[in-house]
């Protein structure tokens, strides 16, 4: 079973899935509609807590996406779930 990733590693897969994201105006747009931002206040919204997990949450709400940005890394698509959970801790529902 591979480690965790530590929540270093976890903000840097989550800045690169930005970057994947930010790459294609395809598969940026859906995500600053979904998130409210504009291109001119996503880099300030990046310096906001929880946003670096929001960014993995809309990976993985698309299995296209996940798969691809999980393919371009040659990671398996768990690890993003991984990180999404250390930034963000367990859903509410899952908590202590």
């Amino acid at each position: 079973m591979a480690r965790s990733p530590s929540v270093q590693d976890a903000e840097t897969l989550a800045l690169r899935a930005l970057g994947f994201l930010a790459a294609d105006p395809a598969r940026l747009e859906p995500f600053l509609a979904q998130t409210g931002l504009g291109p001119s206040n996503l880099r300030a919204a990046a310096q906001e807590p929880g946003f670096l997990a929001a960014v993995l949450d809309h990976l993985a709400g698309s299995d296209s996406l996940l798969l691809e940005f999980a393919g371009n890394l040659s990671l398996n698509p768990e690890i993003i779930a991984q990180a999404r959970g250390r930034l963000a801790g367990p859903p509410m529902d899952e908590a202590p």
